[in-house]
């Protein structure tokens, strides 16, 4: 299925206004705002906080289902899609992110 189709299966995300996305010490790493280009990656993410509590290198791994063809262009071009990126990376490193949720008022 097309990452288009994967996110008509999500939860809406109007409620938000971004995703801040910690580290185990509580640094921010990347926020992903409720703005053109990075809506599908706020779903993504925020579904995936939803079913696993956390960006695990488990809901990193059904995260790069869920984008589908994006994720082989990202496979192919590093630094295009950063937020597939870090979810590669959370896989080769073994590592969880927190999210912290930021409501839109």
């Amino acid at each position: 299925m097309a990452f288009a189709d994967n996110l008509k299966q999500l939860p809406g995300v109007s409620h938000l206004a971004a995703i801040r996305l910690l580290d185990t010490a509580g640094q921010e790493l990347a926020i992903i705002e409720n703005k053109p280009g990075q809506t599908g990656s706020l779903a993504l993410y925020n579904h995936l906080a939803q079913l696993y509590g956390a960006i695990t290198p488990e809901a990193a791994r059904k995260g790069l289902e869920l984008y589908a063809e994006h994720t082989s262009d990202a496979h192919a071009n590093p630094g295009r899609h950063p937020n597939i990126d870090r979810l590669l990376g959370l896989i080769e490193r073994a590592e969880t992110l927190r999210v912290k949720l930021v409501f839109a008022v």
